[in-house]
C-alpha cells in the first residue's frame, strides 16, 4: 500500500496537467451543490428569524378551525371570523390587547401606472394594526392612516413602485380605490417579506374593501399579559370560543408561515437547483472517467513493466484510485469553498434582481458540507474505478507491445446489448405513454433510453463521425480528413466525450420541446375553447395579483360595440367532502363565449342549487344530471345543489360552474380572473378593442388583448422558466467543455510522435491548429447531434405522459428555430473547447516531439 501511495504521487507531481480537467470538474459539479444547499439553509434560518421577529409580539391567533384545501394548493381557504369576538377575547384573564387582522388582496399601482408585484409572491392589503406589538409590521418613516384612502405600504413595494410618502396611486382591490400614502413600513426588519406587498388601510377601508361584508376578519391576533405564557393563553381562550374556531401560539403562527414558505417556494426552488446539480455532477462523470481512461491507456507500458518487475494487479489498480483520491479530496474541498462563495454571491445578488434575500449570516451546516464532500469523492473514485480495474489487469507483456488499437466501435457485443437496451427502453416507455399513461414508466424508459445511447456510443460513433465530417474532406482538404481520422481512431474515447456535451445538450433539448409543448398547448387551448374576440385580464401568476372588478364585465356589456360580455370569477368549496375550485359566472354567457363541448341537461336552469359538472369529473365522482351533490362554503353554511348540466371541455371553465346568484350568499372578496368579449357582427376587432380599452380604465386599467395575444401572454411564465434552465444548464456544458478540452489535451500528449512527424513532412503550424479544432467540432457535433436525437424523444415521452396523466389535453410541438440555435451552440461550443489544445500542438517542438518515446 505504500508502495502504491509513493508511486501515486510521484504520477500526480509528474502529471499535474493531466488532472486539471478532472479537478475542475468535479469542483464545479460540488461547488453548485454545495451552493445549493447552504443557501437553502440560509433561506429557511432568516425566514425562520424574520417571522420570529415579525410576530414575537402575537402570543396567540385566533381564526377558524378548518380550511378547504383544493387540489394543487397546499394552503387552504379559512372562513372568517367574526370582529365581535375581539370583546370576548379582551375579557379572558391574561389577555393584555387583541386586534382583528382583516385580510385580502390588494395590488398597488406604480407611478408609470403599472401594477407592482403579482408574478408568484401575494400582493396584499389588510387594516393597518395600531397596537405595535401586534402588527408584523413597523412603521419605518410616516404616520399610520387615520381616514379613508390613507394607507402604509411596505418600503420595498414603494421603492419598486417609485412611489414615497405623499403620493396618490390606485390600489386594485380589485374595485379600483384612490389611496393616499402616508407612511413606509418594514417587516421583521426587512423592506418587506421577501417579494410580498403590503398595504395597510383603515379598519373601515379595509373592511369595505377586502369582505363582503362588515364585522369580519381573517383572525385576530391577541396579545399576553405579564407572567402569561403563549401556551397557557391558548389554554385559556379556548374555552370562551365558539365552536369552529381555534386559538393556536404565536410561535405555532409563525412555524406556520416559516413551513408555507419552505413548501410552496423554497423546497421547490432548491429541488430545482438539485436537479441541475445532479445533471452537472452526471456531465462531470462522464469526463472523469474518460480523463482517467485515457491516462491508464497511455501508461500501459508504464503499468506492464511496474507488472514485471513484481506489481501485483491489486497494487496497479490502487495506484489508480489514490490517484482518483487525491484529485477527488482535494477538488471536493475546494467545491465546499466554491460553493460557500456562490451562496454569498447569490445573497448579494438576489436584491440587485429584485428578490430580497433576509439579511442573516449563511448557514453553513454540517450536513451541506458532508453530502457534497462526499457526493464529489463518490463521483470521482466511482468514474475511475473501471480505469482502475483495467489498469491492474494490464499483463507484463504489454510492454513490449505498441498501444493497441480500439476496437469498441467493432464490437458485436456492445451492439447487441445497445440495441437490446434501445428495445427495452423504447418498449418501457410506450407503456408509460400509450398503454398506461404515467410518468414513473415513462421515467424509467427515459433513463433505460439514455444507457443504451451511452453502450451504442462508441458503435455508433464510427458512422456518425464518417457522415458528419464527410464533407471536410472536401472543405478542408488533407487537414479535415486528418481530423476526422483522429475522431475515427478511439471510438470509446470520442464517445466517452461526446456523451458529457450529449446530456447536457439533451437536457436543453428535453426543456426547449417541452416548453414549445406548453406554449402550443396554451394556443390550442384558447383557440379550442375561447370564442371570444378579446379577453380583459391581469398578467399574474402564483397568489399575486388582485383579479378584476366583477363590475367590469357589465360595464362592457353596455358597450354598443359588444355582444357579449361574461366575467369568470372563483370560488372554493368541498363538494361531497372533497375541496374543489368553483367557477363563478353567468352560465349563458359562458356558454356563448366559450366552446364548453357537448352539453348533457341545460346550463340555463342552474339558478341559486344548480352546478355544472365537466363530463371528466363527473364521471370521477359519480355523478350525472339529477344528482345531489353537497356543498360547504368557507363560511361552513353546508347546502345541497343539483347537477343539472354536465358539459364537455373545462380548460378554461374550470371544473365546477355556479351561478353568481349561488355564491353571492357565501363570497368572501369578490373578484374575476377573466373578462372574456364577442363583439356585435360587422365591428372590427381594432374597434371592439378600443372601445373595451376605454371602458376598462376605468377598473385599474386591465389588460386587453386579442385572443391571440391572450393566449402568448398566458403562456409567457415558460419563456421565463426556461431562460433560467439555460442559465443553469450553462454549467453542465461549459463542465462538458472542459472535458472535451481536457481529452485533447491528453490525446495530443498521447500523439506528440505522430503530430512531430507530420510538421516534419510539412504540415504548418497553422493547419495542424486547424485539424486539432475541426477535431474538436466533430466530437461536440456527435454530442450535439446525439443529444438532439435523444433530447427531442425524451420531450415527446413527456408531453404525453403528461398528456395521459392529466385532464388537460397537451400538444406536442417540436421548435425548429430554438433547436437550429442548439444545434449551432453545440458546434461553436467545440470549436471553442479546441482552442488551447490546438495552441498547445501547434507550439511542440519538431525534432524534440519526433524524439518521443
Amino acid at each position: 500500500m505504500n508502495a502504491s501511495v509513493r508511486l501515486s504521487a510521484s504520477s500526480l507531481r509528474a502529471h499535474k496537467r493531466r488532472f486539471a480537467g478532472t479537478f475542475l470538474a468535479v469542483f464545479l459539479g460540488v461547488a453548485f451543490l454545495a451552493g445549493t444547499l447552504v443557501m437553502g439553509d440560509t433561506l429557511r434560518a432568516s425566514f425562520d428569524t424574520m417571522f420570529g421577529n415579525a410576530t414575537s409580539g402575537t402570543d396567540a391567533v385566533v381564526r377558524s378551525a378548518d380550511a378547504i384545501t383544493t387540489p394543487g394548493e397546499s394552503q387552504g381557504v379559512r372562513r372568517p371570523v367574526d370582529t365581535d369576538l375581539v370583546n370576548a377575547v379582551e375579557q379572558v384573564p391574561g389577555v393584555a390587547a387583541a386586534a382583528p387582522n382583516i385580510e385580502g388582496a390588494g395590488q398597488l399601482v406604480g407611478a408609470n401606472g403599472k401594477p407592482i408585484g403579482g408574478q408568484g409572491p401575494p400582493t396584499l392589503a389588510g387594516n393597518w394594526i395600531t397596537d405595535p406589538e401586534l402588527n408584523p409590521y413597523r412603521l419605518a418613516e410616516g404616520r399610520a392612516p387615520e381616514k379613508s384612502g390613507e394607507v402604509v405600504v411596505n418600503r420595498g413595494t414603494a421603492e419598486r413602485g417609485d412611489l414615497k410618502i405623499g403620493d396618490t396611486t390606485t390600489l386594485r382591490t380589485p374595485d379600483p380605490v384612490r389611496v393616499t400614502i402616508v407612511g413606509l413600513a418594514t417587516f421583521g426588519g426587512e423592506d418587506g417579506m421577501a417579494q410580498v406587498t403590503f398595504t395597510g388601510m383603515t379598519r373601515a377601508d379595509a373592511e369595505k374593501y377586502l369582505t363582503a361584508r362588515p364585522g369580519e376578519a381573517a383572525s385576530i391576533q391577541v396579545r399576553a399579559g405579564p407572567g402569561v405564557s403563549e401556551r397557557e393563553l391558548v389554554d385559556r381562550l379556548t374555552p370562551v370560543l365558539p365552536e369552529g374556531v381555534e386559538a393556536i401560539t404565536g410561535q405555532e403562527a409563525a412555524e406556520e408561515n416559516t413551513d408555507m414558505i419552505s413548501s410552496q417556494f423554497l423546497s421547490l426552488f432548491t429541488t430545482f437547483l438539485l436537479v441541475f446539480s445532479g445533471v452537472a455532477l452526471l456531465v462531470a462523470t462522464f469526463s472523469i472517467h474518460n480523463t482517467f481512461a485515457i491516462v491508464v491507456a497511455q501508461r500501459t507500458r508504464e503499468n506492464a513493466l511496474l507488472r514485471a518487475l513484481g506489481a501485483s494487479r491489486r497494487q496497479v489498480t490502487v495506484t489508480t484510485l489514490v490517484e482518483a483520491s487525491a484529485v477527488a479530496v482535494i477538488a471536493s474541498a475546494a467545491g465546499l469553498a466554491g460553493g460557500v462563495g456562490i451562496a454569498a454571491g447569490l445573497q448579494a445578488l438576489f436584491p440587485a434582481i429584485g428578490f430580497p434575500f433576509p439579511d442573516g449570516a449563511l448557514m453553513i451546516s454540517a450536513l451541506s458540507m458532508a453530502l457534497p464532500l462526499a457526493v464529489g469523492i463518490v463521483v470521482c473514485l466511482g468514474s475511475a474505478l473501471l480505469p482502475a480495474v483495467r489498469a491492474g489487469r494490464t499483463a507484463p507483456l504489454a510492454a513490449l507491445r505498441e498501444t493497441a488499437v480500439d476496437q469498441s466501435g467493432a464490437s458485436r457485443v456492445r451492439a447487441v446489448t445497445g440495441l437490446g437496451l434501445a428495445a427495452l427502453a423504447i418498449a418501457v416507455t410506450l407503456t408509460g405513454v400509450l398503454v398506461s399513461p404515467s410518468i414513473w414508466p415513462a421515467g424509467t424508459g427515459a433513463v433505460l433510453a439514455l444507457a443504451s445511447f451511452v453502450v451504442l456510443g462508441p458503435v455508433a460513433s464510427t458512422s456518425a463521425v464518417r457522415v458528419l465530417g464527410g464533407p471536410l474532406d472536401r472543405l478542408r482538404g488533407v487537414t479535415g480528413g486528418l481530423a476526422r481520422r483522429n475522431a475515427l481512431r478511439s471510438p470509446k474515447r470520442t464517445a466517452a466525450t461526446a456523451s458529457a456535451l450529449m446530456i447536457g445538450v439533451a437536457v436543453v433539448s428535453l426543456f426547449t420541446v417541452f416548453g414549445a409543448s406548453l406554449k402550443a398547448t396554451m394556443d390550442q387551448t384558447v383557440s379550442r375553447s375561447f370564442a371570444g374576440d378579446v379577453a380583459v385580464s391581469t398578467p399574474s401568476f402564483g397568489a399575486g395579483g388582485s383579479g378584476l372588478s366583477p363590475r367590469l364585465a357589465g360595464a362592457v356589456q353596455q358597450l354598443p360595440e359588444v355582444d357579449t360580455a361574461v366575467g369568470l370569477g372563483r370560488g372554493v368549496a368541498e363538494v361531497d367532502g372533497r375541496g374543489r375550485a368553483l367557477t363563478v359566472t353567468d352560465p349563458l354567457a359562458l356558454e356563448r363565449t366559450f366552446d364548453l363541448g357537448k352539453v348533457q341537461g341545460s346550463l340555463d336552469a342552474l339558478g341559486t342549487d344548480g352546478i355544472a359538472v365537466t363530463e371528466k369529473e363527473a364521471d370521477k365522482q359519480g355523478l350525472k344530471t339529477g344528482d345531489k351533490a353537497q356543498l360547504t362554503f368557507t363560511d361552513g353554511k353546508k347546502e345541497t345543489f343539483t347537477v343539472r348540466a354536465v358539459y364537455g371541455q373545462s380548460e378554461l371553465a374550470g371544473e365546477y360552474v355556479i351561478t353568481r346568484a349561488a355564491w353571492a350568499p357565501h363570497r368572501t372578496q369578490d373578484a374575476d380572473t377573466l373578462v372574456a368579449v364577442s363583439f356585435r357582427d360587422g365591428v372590427s376587432t381594432d374597434a371592439g378593442k378600443a372601445a373595451v380599452e376605454k371602458a376598462a380604465a376605468q377598473y385599474g386599467n386591465p389588460e386587453v388583448q386579442t385572443r391571440d395575444e391572450y393566449a402568448q401572454s398566458s403562456a409567457g411564465g415558460i419563456d421565463m422558466m426556461l431562460t433560467l434552465v439555460y442559465a443553469l444548464l450553462a454549467l453542465a456544458v461549459l463542465i462538458a467543455l472542459l472535458g472535451i478540452a481536457n481529452t485533447l489535451t491528453l490525446a495530443i500528449h498521447e500523439r506528440t510522435r505522430e503530430l512531430g512527424l507530420l510538421r516534419a513532412v510539412g504540415q504548418t503550424r497553422s493547419q495542424l491548429r486547424s485539424m486539432v479544432r475541426w477535431e474538436s467540432v466533430l466530437v461536440a457535433a456527435f454530442g450535439t447531434v446525439g443529444g438532439l436525437a435523444l433530447g427531442a424523444f425524451l420531450g415527446w415521452v413527456l408531453v404525453k405522459a403528461s398528456d395521459g396523466a392529466s385532464d388537460s389535453a397537451f400538444a406536442f410541438a417540436m421548435p425548429p428555430l430554438q433547436l437550429a440555435v442548439v444545434v449551432l451552440v453545440g458546434l461553436a461550443a467545440g470549436a471553442l473547447a479546441g482552442l488551447r489544445p490546438a495552441r498547445r500542438a501547434a507550439r511542440l517542438d519538431v525534432l524534440r516531439a519526433i524524439a518521443t518515446e
